[in-house]
């Protein structure tokens, strides 16, 4: 008897795998299109967050002579810098638009007084990143909805044979 009822289980759960499945591939244009307007939304919030630290920056802004140091990663650049009360601070996020730096070398960066993990590299603005992230919303937009206007262009044709 438990072999029975643990094989209706089973039945019903690929009953309703397939009508998931059958749901998924339906709405998968719509998926993809989604996709593509979330990286575009993630993308203006980082940027418009870039843009907030920016202003916290210029509004309070000390310069200071940084050490890029090694233990540097993909998502962040460690630099240290000395505060005007003579502490050598190395920011836990590390330094904003790091683009081109390499352990051992020195940069200029800015930094907000009030709050000085807010750190860039002096010059460089969230506005210096803006390509690159124009460019990742181009490639999701290429990718995601180049694959939801194929899915819907197969359908149609398989629709009209």
């Amino acid at each position: 008897m438990a072999g029975g009822v643990a094989g209706e289980v089973f039945v019903e759960a690929g009953r309703t795998a397939r009508a998931v499945g059958r749901t998924l591939w339906r709405r998968l244009p719509t998926i993809l299109t989604g996709l593509a307007v979330l990286a575009t939304f993630l993308s203006v919030v980082g940027f418009l967050g870039a843009v907030a630290d920016d202003v916290a920056i210029n509004r309070n802004r000390a310069t200071a002579t940084a050490e890029v140091l090694d233990g540097s990663t993909f998502s962040r650049t460690l630099v240290r810098f000395p505060v005007p009360d003579g502490q050598l601070l190395v920011p836990e996020r590390g330094v904003y638009h790091p683009r081109g730096l390499q352990p051992g070398t020195t940069v200029l960066v800015e930094y907000d007084r009030a709050d000085p993990d807010l750190v860039r590299v002096a010059g460089r603005t969230a506005f210096s990143g803006l390509p690159l992230t124009i460019g990742f919303v181009a490639l999701a937009w290429a990718a995601f909805g180049g694959a939801a206007v194929l899915v819907r262009r197969r359908r149609q044709a398989a629709h009209h044979e």
